[in-house]
């Protein structure tokens, strides 16, 4: 499955989506190695830079192999996250994601970024299901899901962990 236009850039009304660069790493680094943003993970300690830079060049490969995934977002040209659509290998539907640095949490940029990334994968990659995993500990998350339409569909187990399936279809 690939995209049908160029998805390598996107803009909404405050974010600037591009694809993820080898210059993203420091910022990636930052990012995941933040205790909050990790907080929900089963194992919640923060990634070494070392697993930052495989993250980084897992979702360029992604890239490459698909020719859509995750965006790095900028707004007023600061990275300020990451998030996009990928290949699922475990679910039905391309799975969503978005990482934002705390410093931008609550400012809308998750549901802006969380719009854009289903409007594409229903409209450029013609995917009629798009699905959101997130711990049950991680209500913020789960109201961004909900305000873009995601819908519970189970309680699935997650690295170890139980985590809820929410789906939004076409």
């Amino acid at each position: 499955m690939r995209a049908t236009s160029n998805a390598a850039t996107r803009k909404t009304a405050r974010l600037s989506l591009r694809l993820p660069e080898a210059q993203d790493i420091n910022f990636t680094a930052d990012l995941f190695s933040r205790k909050e943003l990790v907080a929900h993970r089963p194992d919640p300690h923060p990634d070494a830079p070392e697993e930052s830079a495989a993250r980084l060049a897992r979702d360029m490969a992604h890239w490459k192999d698909h020719g859509f995934g995750r965006w790095t977002a900028l707004a007023d040209g600061n990275l300020v996250g990451f998030g996009g659509v990928t290949v699922s290998k475990e679910f039905d539907g391309l799975n969503l994601s978005y990482h934002l640095h705390p410093d931008y949490w609550g400012h809308g940029f998750a549901t802006e970024l969380v719009t854009e990334a289903v409007r594409f994968a229903f409209e450029d990659v013609g995917i009629r299901r798009v699905i959101g995993l997130v711990r049950p500990a991680n209500p913020a998350s789960r109201r961004v899901l909900e305000r873009c339409g995601f819908s519970f569909e189970r309680e699935v187990m997650l690295h170890g962990a139980p985590t809820n399936l929410y789906v939004r279809e076409r």
